[in-house]
């Protein structure tokens, strides 16, 4: 027992040394997708994906707007996650030839009814982007830094449009794309490595049009558009827009396996190393309180009470061997604890396989939605160790109720989450987003929940109400014991509070970028740092609940189950509250629907990191419990 403080560290930095390499790693590419190769004058589809805006997170069909649409419009295969994403990817009228610049080519005209004028002033007041695929890859838009250094920045997907003084809009309609390639030197086949564009606003001019063939003054082949080159064209009903666009190609040295380096280029890993240190200093710092209580207070105290001879010194007892008839007592609403202890192995299982595969490269961007389909078919198949753990430990309580305790498992956590979630789909609805989740994908979520998950809960359950129960190893009195006055400072809602600081102080600076490439539109693939993270949180989690459940157990209080889970389980509330101070400093969202949408989903968020830490607390503190009062000799 007495290098239970040491193990910690150790293994600690080990993981740390384990990270150094991570990042050299980033090489390799997504398992299971292979390369296109493209020979010259091969033809090169763009697909468009959804307009999408930080102002009000709430993504739209591209066709929404009134821009230039094939004779057929054909969705791509969807996975469940880009569906839950909102991702709509669908063909367009931009094509290319592998390999051959074109000059100024002109799309489509339209013309603009008085719903169509407004719809793109509303989409360009609030910032809307497109973003466009061609070879998987998303298009993104260059821009200089702040700093002024050469590294190329990007931002993904390019603006509708802008806005002069109040009421002049103007439309980004002619797009300046370069596609970058990487040649086979042996071959005339070349890999697609990048793909930028310009946008910039045209009012391109015409004597008569002829749709067969489109003659503009503005746009000729030979002509190549700048921003500057031409009067802007303005968001007017019943005016006609004509859309155009060019295309370059470049050689590029930067192999297929790097192409997504410059969308996933990390200019503040600085700040994720000052995370990792600032949480291992919480971590040693626990540690070394855990190592203490483990090596001095209670090896002194097991010393001492199995030395007790006379009935006289017995009777003297102190401290936490008191309380040794009333420590295994069952709490008050234990079937309640089972389901949510339940409920946090399930989360923890979905976690813990998801960062594996995340870290083996499976979940890359690259793999659209894999991460949310990830996620979603785990939970599912996770319910099996749901089941089992809430009712072996339901048996440990001489619970008879096991069925009862089943069906709240599979349906109170999961029924919570898909409540919330119905109704913020609703509110999506009745924007016309395109993020509102259909009744086919609806129906299917619901399937695997009532088709897959709560069966598995129930072979869980089954399975482990069948096992023998885990046997206390002290004798539980008749009668409970009277607890004494607590100190202000012991009392269960200050220190339940102050447990959980230290488990979100070690997530707090990870959790700003999880935030932000939620919220803002950005690529988050530096699972590496997130794992180790998450490992400080589980060690953090078990430390702060084993440090004052000794304190609480000092004390002569022996209602420690729903403390030891609500301890950890309260960092919970500090996540929220800091997604509440996210929402007012970094994020400029003014509607009351978007609003809603963002505080509806970090509540989800919020609940399920209270079941997952609260389930690490309280089974760390069940191992420690279990531990002192075996090594003790109780007459």
């Amino acid at each position: 027992m007495a290098n239970h403080g040491e193990i910690a560290p150790l293994l600690l930095l080990l993981l740390l040394s384990l990270i150094l390499v991570l990042p050299q790693a980033d090489a390799f590419y997504l398992p299971g997708v292979a390369p296109r190769d493209f020979q010259k004058d091969d033809e090169l589809q763009v697909k468009v994906n959804k307009l999408s805006s930080t102002k009000t997170q709430l993504p739209y069909d591209y066709y929404f707007l009134d821009y230039c649409k094939p004779l057929k419009i054909m969705n791509s295969a969807e996975n469940l996650g880009e569906v839950l994403h909102g991702d709509r990817i669908e063909n367009s009228i931009y094509t290319f030839q592998m390999r051959k610049d074109e000059g100024c080519k002109v799309a489509c005209r339209t013309k603009l009814t008085p719903e169509a004028a407004k719809n793109f002033k509303e989409k360009i007041n609030d910032e809307y982007r497109v973003n466009m695929i061609l070879d998987n890859l998303p298009v993104a838009v260059p821009r200089q830094r702040r700093d002024g250094s050469q590294v190329a920045t990007y931002e993904h997907g390019f603006r509708v449009g802008y806005k002069i003084n109040k009421d002049q809009y103007y439309i980004n309609n002619h797009l300046s794309f370069k596609v970058m390639y990487h040649k086979d030197l042996d071959s005339e086949e070349s890999r697609i490595v990048g793909f930028e564009v310009i946008p910039s606003s045209v009012k391109h001019e015409f004597s008569e049009w002829d749709d067969k063939n489109p003659k503009v003054l503005t746009c000729y082949p030979s002509t190549k558009i700048t921003p500057t080159s031409n009067a802007p064209q303005e968001v007017v009903a019943e005016k006609y827009v004509v859309f155009s666009y060019d295309v370059t190609f470049q050689p590029s040295e930067i192999k297929w396996a790097s192409r997504w380096d410059t969308y996933l280029l990390m200019n503040d890993d600085q700040i994720h190393w000052f995370s990792i240190i600032n949480s291992f200093m919480i971590v040693l710092f626990l540690s070394g309180m855990v190592a203490m209580i483990m090596m001095r207070t209670l090896y002194r105290d097991i010393s001492n009470y199995n030395q007790l001879e006379t009935q006289d010194e017995a009777q003297e007892e102190t401290g936490w061997k008191l309380v040794h008839g009333d420590v295994f007592r069952s709490p008050t609403n234990y079937g309640l604890l089972c389901v949510y202890v339940g409920t946090g192995v399930q989360f923890f299982g979905m976690t813990l396989v998801t960062m594996i595969f995340a870290l083996l490269g499976f979940l890359s961007p690259s793999n659209r939605g894999g991460l949310m389909t990830a996620m979603v078919l785990l939970w599912v198949f996770m319910g099996l160790f749901a089941g089992y753990s809430s009712s072996h430990l339901y048996k440990m309580f001489k619970g008879t109720e096991w069925k009862k305790i089943t069906l709240q498992t599979a349906f109170m956590f999961p029924g919570v989450v898909f409540a919330i979630f119905f109704v913020l789909n609703a509110i999506i609805w009745g924007e016309k987003s395109s993020g509102a989740v259909p009744f086919g994908t609806m129906f299917a979520l619901v399937f695997l929940w009532f088709g897959i998950s709560v069966p598995l809960v129930f072979v869980g359950s089954y399975i482990g109400f069948k096992k023998p129960a885990m046997e206390d190893p002290v004798k539980t009195n008749k009668i409970p014991r009277q607890i004494p006055e607590q100190a202000w400072y012991m009392q269960p809602g200050f220190s339940i509070l102050i447990g959980g600081i230290l488990p979100f102080g070690a997530v707090f600076i990870e959790l700003f970028f999880i935030l932000t490439s939620i919220w803002l539109n950005q690529f988050y693939y530096i699972f590496g740092f997130l794992f180790i993270v998450f490992i400080i949180l589980i060690v953090t989690c078990a430390e702060i609940t084993i440090v004052l459940c000794y304190f609480q157990l000092c004390g002569e209080d022996y209602h420690w189950w729903w403390r030891a889970y609500l301890t950890a389980g309260s960092s919970a509330i500090y996540l929220f509250a800091y997604a509440v101070f996210y929402f007012f400093t970094k994020l400029e969202i003014t509607k009351l629907v978007s609003g809603i949408l963002y505080f509806g989903y970090m509540l989800i968020a919020s609940y399920s990191f209270f079941v997952l830490t609260g389930t690490i607390g309280f089974y760390a503190c069940l191992w420690f419990v279990r531990k002192i009062y075996s090594s003790v000799k109780i007459d």
